[in-house]
């Protein structure tokens, strides 16, 4: 059975073939088909439609919700499953010192490079980082964090000695299989004033999978720590179940019109948001700051960052949904100043 968990926003909310599941419902009015319409012919706005099949719990529905500034509109509430619809979760860490790179996932240094998690990677720690603090192996065994106890020990901001210097991997079955979440995101997307900040939350991905903001990389070597993603660029908490940090290969689940890339999924202000590249290897040259920029047949939209970037995206340019005071910072993710408990 999965846990559930409900994402607002604050002043906000909070990767295979495409099939059609609908968007209205039978308590649809007709100002909510009316909304449903117009959006169908936006060159921006969600598509329940591209969701991946099993992706969420149930059809989108539109619900009243409340922007930003204080704008009321309609929103589509979307409840993922707590699973990446076809795609496979892991593996994370390698777990002997002669594991290849196909055997483990990926890190990132924030900065644009990614790593492949092999054996001899995680052997070199301390070279690569200059630290002869740095050990995480046990004769040919990598320390892996492979119970729940020792998972939870070490995703928190301050992490227990005996879990130090381990490679950092959650189950879904910590977490029932997976947690779902709701986010609300604006039916027709209103640019904001100016762009806004980054949440814990930035959007969700079209198999139904949370795009979270950076992981705290600086807190979670600090600790001697390697939060491993898999090469989908994803991990799991036990605060949030299995989330994305990075773009790769695997998040364009969209068709590539006229060589552009593919969509990954949408944002919380409600713009789409694409690969980094289109089919030619190219990146645009004209993005704004927040990586997004406008073209005659999608309207407005954003490109994510490279996965080695810790950011799908640099600011919100669009409105976003209100959060209650009761949801905290980013409506229910993890928690602020977290270290490797935010991965």
């Amino acid at each position: 059975m999965h846990q559930t968990k409900k994402v607002s926003v604050i002043a906000a909310a909070a990767f295979c073939c495409f099939i059609s599941v609908g968007c209205s419902s039978d308590n649809s009015t007709a100002d909510d088909q009316t909304t449903v319409e117009n959006n169908s012919k936006s060159k921006t706005g969600l598509d329940p439609s591209l969701f991946v099949a099993d992706a969420l719990t149930k059809i989108p529905e539109l619900v009243d919700c409340t922007l930003s500034d204080g704008t009321e509109t309609k929103c589509y509430e979307i409840v993922t499953m707590g699973t990446p619809a076809g795609q496979k979760v892991g593996p994370f860490c390698p777990p002997k010192t002669t594991s290849t790179a196909d055997e483990a996932g990926i890190w990132i240094d924030g900065e644009g490079t990614v790593f492949d998690l092999s054996g001899e990677w995680i052997s070199n720690l301390a070279t690569h980082y200059n630290d002869a603090k740095w050990d995480l192996t046990d004769g040919d065994n990598i320390k892996i964090t492979d119970t729940q106890e020792s998972c939870e020990g070490a995703a928190k901001p301050n992490v227990e000695e005996q879990y130090q210097n381990h490679c950092v991997e959650c189950s879904l079955d910590y977490v029932d299989g997976g947690i779902s979440v709701t986010f609300l995101i604006p039916a027709t997307p209103e640019p904001a004033d100016s762009p806004a900040d980054m949440l814990p939350q930035v959007g969700v991905s079209l198999n139904g999978i949370e795009l979270s903001g950076p992981a705290p990389l600086e807190a979670i070597l600090t600790n001697y720590t390697i939060a491993a993603f898999d090469d989908c660029g994803g991990h799991i908490n036990v605060n949030q179940g299995y989330h994305y940090h990075a773009a790769t290969d695997c998040a364009e689940v969209g068709d590539k019109i006229d060589g552009h890339a593919g969509l990954i999924g949408y944002v919380l202000d409600g713009y789409g948001i694409y690969g980094m590249k289109d089919t030619s290897g190219n990146e645009s040259d004209d993005l704004d700051n927040c990586r997004g920029h406008s073209d005659d047949l999608r309207g407005y939209h954003y490109h994510a960052a490279g996965a080695g970037e810790n950011m799908f995206i640099g600011c919100f340019h669009g409105k976003t949904v209100q959060t209650s005071n009761t949801d905290g910072p980013g409506g229910g993710g993890p928690p602020p100043g977290g270290g490797p408990g935010d991965d």
